[in-house]
């Protein structure tokens, strides 16, 4: 299949775009690159401005400024139809008064396709997700993941280069949703066209996208692989966004950060300069023990209360200033500490190198 190439010309290019609806600005100037291959997730709040830019993309919304450009012809002006992509939308859009395999070829009746091929690639498309079966069902008669799944047949049938997807997953519930993760990535190896996805879910963009962009307010906040946004923030904002943060503000000079909010000096590698930063390390990186360690960055604390989630749990502390901290132990870890109770005192601690230093 076609991967994303280091420094190929890249299948999306959005130059300084934006959209407004009113008074209100929904994309801010955004500037970006999709390589060719690509499982590329925009994530964000509500009113972010995500799904408005997959809209753009799509060719629903067209840009007060700036230029779409789709595998290096412009696309800015261009209506839906003239576009090489397709959309799924969150609803998934079946005609209920429709078979199965007539919903998945209806882009094709309308491009008035001859009856043969029609019928070979609606065949070819359910079988691509082992719907053949069921290509006589009406809509109604489908459980939610089989609907799912004729709404992407009919978004493939049609052998679009970029597949555009917005909430894909919203309406299944959590079983059936890890499932349908699985099958989109896998499909994405099988098929080889760019995907673009559209989710609030950060567990969700973590799990499925090769790249992913960050949105805040209209804009471009952080764009990255999953593992530098979640392991390399550039700010406090997608520290928090992507899951637990830990945060210590504080005033860094050298690599020491004063931190009040911890009564410590704590000790840092890298990162941001000197001045006003926050000091982030995730749950899994903070150590937990009854005798003060002999290490840097050591933090008395009480337990709150532990979490059990099965293959961790996550315990809630308090510092005695009053600051709430996390950490995520393993069964091994917490089986370690012996029985713990609200309110006993154990030491938290963490590496230097486990702390990323953030300015903004």
């Amino acid at each position: 299949m076609d991967r994303p190439t280091e420094g190929a010309p890249p299948v999306i290019r959005i130059e300084g775009v934006a959209k407004s609806f009113g008074a209100v600005p929904a994309v801010a100037g955004v500037s970006l690159d999709i390589a060719r291959g690509d499982f590329f997730c925009l994530v964000g709040a509500s009113g972010s401005g995500k799904t408005t830019l997959l809209r753009l993309i799509a060719g629903f919304e067209r840009p007060d400024t700036g230029r779409i450009v789709i595998d290096g012809e412009d696309m800015t002006s261009r209506p839906p139809y003239a576009r090489p992509v397709n959309m799924m939308f969150q609803s998934y859009a079946l005609f209920p008064h429709l078979t199965v395999a007539d919903n998945v070829g209806f882009g094709l009746e309308e491009e008035r396709r001859p009856r043969t091929e029609i019928r070979e690639r609606v065949a070819a498309a359910l079988d691509l997700f082992d719907m053949g079966g069921l290509a006589a069902r009406k809509p109604h008669q489908l459980s939610g993941g089989q609907r799912q799944r004729v709404a992407l047949a009919r978004a493939l049938v049609k052998n679009p280069k970029i597949l555009l997807l917005d909430e894909p997953l919203a309406a299944l519930d959590k079983k059936l949703r890890e499932k349908a993760q699985l099958e989109l990535v896998a499909l994405r190896e099988r098929v080889g066209i760019t995907f673009v996805m559209v989710t609030h879910d950060q567990e969700e963009a973590m799990s499925m996208a090769t790249h992913i962009a960050l949105m805040r307010d209209g804009a471009l906040c952080q764009v990255g692989t999953p593992r530098q946004l979640y392991d390399a923030p550039q700010s406090r904002f997608a520290a928090d966004f992507f899951g637990v943060a830990n945060l210590f503000e504080g005033r860094r000079s050298g690599n020491a950060v004063e931190c009040a909010e911890a009564a410590a000096t704590l000790v840092v590698d890298g990162g941001a300069g000197e001045g006003e930063v926050a000091v982030m390390v995730r749950p899994e990186q903070m150590m937990v023990s009854r005798e003060r360690p002999a290490r840097a960055n050591v933090l008395p604390a009480a337990l709150t209360n532990i979490v059990f989630l099965g293959n961790a749990s996550i315990c809630h502390f308090t510092l005695p200033g009053g600051k709430a901290v996390q950490a995520r132990l393993s069964p091994t870890d917490l089986a370690a500490l012996g029985a713990l109770s609200a309110g006993d005192q154990v030491y938290l601690s963490f590496d230097p190198a486990a702390a990323r230093v953030l300015a903004s």
